[in-house]
């Protein structure tokens, strides 16, 4: 018997989740949910968007579950409060690891957790709530990722390794063996960390830079 979900956000990471959900999980999602002032449409894919604030009118928490299908806006304060809203309300946060990431068994994962494909997550490891991880990244052994979290595509994060709450690790970022990552880190695309960070910092690779000449001469 399938278990009944809520997703809040309308926008395409609520999709993304709607798509997995329903092709890879136990969970029927059987409608939408955002804030009022933000809601411009009646239904998504076919399915109810309701008002959040008279979600538990139509919805209520203890037939429902929910997850919160909001990305890295604000440094992911917007899916924390949420999240910690919607759990005040009396709802049940469920986490989802896709069939076709590889894990081992004791993997330790909080709630409203999204995990895709092609994730490899070694043993010992633990992920906080509201963590989402994109497709394709390492996460090494006898690591821990903190609360609410975003860890992009090609991400690896090597052994030993501790990233604070509140990150974001943009695409092919690179932690090597045995990093603290303090909270609040906003990591870029192909950045890599050798060193232990503090809080509240912002780390980018160079960008890449136009070659002076024309593409044509590599044709002739």
């Amino acid at each position: 018997m399938s278990k009944k979900a809520v997703i809040f956000g309308t926008a395409s990471f609520a999709e993304v989740v709607h798509f997995y959900l329903t092709h890879d999980s136990e969970y029927e999602v059987v409608g939408f949910t955002a804030s009022a002032d933000s809601i411009t449409t009646t239904t998504l894919l076919g399915l109810p968007i309701v008002p959040y604030e008279k979600l538990e009118n139509i919805f209520p928490p203890d037939e429902y579950y929910m997850f919160i299908a909001i990305g890295y806006a604000k440094l992911n304060k917007v899916r924390e409060k949420f999240f910690l809203d919607a759990k005040a309300k009396g709802y049940s946060m469920l986490s989802y690891t896709c069939s076709k990431a590889t894990f081992w068994d004791g993997l330790e994962i909080g709630e409203n957790v999204f995990i895709f494909e092609d994730n490899t997550i070694q043993p010992f490891v633990t992920i906080g709530n509201g963590t989402i991880l994109w497709s394709g990244n390492h996460i090494g052994h006898h690591s821990s990722i903190g609360e609410y979290c975003f860890i992009s595509s090609h991400v690896v994060v090597s052994g030993h390794c501790n990233i604070g709450s509140l990150c974001f690790i943009g695409v092919n970022s690179t932690i090597t063996d045995g990093i603290k990552i303090g909270e609040r880190n906003l990591i870029g695309p192909g950045a890599l960390i050798q060193k232990k960070t503090g809080d509240d910092e912002v780390y980018f690779a160079e960008r890449t830079k136009k070659y002076v000449r024309s593409s044509e001469r590599f044709f002739r």
